[in-house]
């Protein structure tokens, strides 16, 4: 029997619903800004995504454009003046960002009350704590869907194939603040399959084309695919979907899975970064 496919857009479609009817109640309208260097044709299209999805809710969102050669001192500039800027209520630095500038310094300088995705040492911190306030846009879109499926964290042995800043060390915290049982895999993990094999819940999130196949899964496991790669046969993820749907129980696919989830989890993330700033 193939596993349950988790419809990504309707849940993304359920959040932005419920942004649309809290912004209508706000005395003002939030303001977001999005700082992007260079011109990467991937970031490009997430970005025109999430201003979409700002659009249908009521959020203004306002892109700075930088160059790609750009000094890092001038970019840490433009994030201290959007700081002190109080007609802004939220900032987003696009990735990936050129070679020379020092993501963690730049993610630094950001006012944690407008860090909508959640990565500044303050907002890391808080996660780490378990006293989650702004918490980093992907995992938070994991996190909806397995409680979109009702899906009972505590005591739960899962993998999480990924160990970025951004995603994997995140998503690790979060499920442990929830009592699972993690173990995390990356590009040094000597056997990714002695670890996949035997978890109840995969989350893949490396962007290696079909990574994870039907050998790597146990039955009736929830798969989680957050990677998006663009290949000579379209876009796909770290998931041999065709394969693995026979062994899952449930699985999101991709496109169509965390991708439209993690955009409007952004949404949700710029109505806190709103009320941090407004209220």
């Amino acid at each position: 029997m193939s596993a349950k496919i988790i419809d990504g857009r309707k849940i993304a479609e359920k959040i932005r619903e419920n942004i649309k009817k809290e912004v209508a109640e706000l005395k003002t309208v939030p303001s977001i800004t999005t700082i992007k260097i260079g011109d990467d044709p991937q970031s490009n299209l997430y970005l025109k995504l999430r201003n979409k999805a700002c659009h249908e809710v009521g959020i203004k969102s306002t892109v700075l454009e930088l160059q790609k050669d750009i000094a890092e001192k001038e970019i840490i500039d433009s994030i201290k003046h959007l700081n002190n800027d109080k007609n802004v209520h939220g900032i987003m630095v696009q990735f990936p960002l050129p070679g020379h500038v020092n993501p963690e310094r730049i993610i630094r300088e950001i006012d944690p009350r407008k860090d909508v995705e959640g990565l500044t040492p303050y907002n890391m911190g808080e996660t780490l704590s378990g006293n989650e306030q702004i918490i980093p846009v992907t995992p938070l879109s994991v996190l909806t869907i397995l409680d979109h499926e009702k899906t009972q964290l505590k005591g739960k042995d899962i993998v999480v194939v990924n160990h970025s800043n951004i995603v994997g060390k995140p998503l690790s915290v979060l499920l442990l603040n929830r009592n699972a049982t993690v173990s995390i895999c990356h590009v040094y993990t000597k056997n990714l399959k002695d670890y996949t094999s035997k978890a109840e819940i995969i989350i893949s999130a490396v962007g290696v084309p079909k990574l994870i196949t039907k050998d790597h899964v146990k039955k009736d496991a929830f798969i989680i695919d957050v990677g998006i790669v663009k290949t000579t046969d379209g876009i796909c993820g770290d998931v041999d979907f065709d394969s693995v749907k026979e062994t899952a129980g449930k699985i999101t696919p991709v496109p169509g899975g965390v991708g439209p989830v993690t955009v409007a989890c952004s949404l949700i993330n710029m109505l806190k970064t709103y009320r941090l700033c407004v209220e």
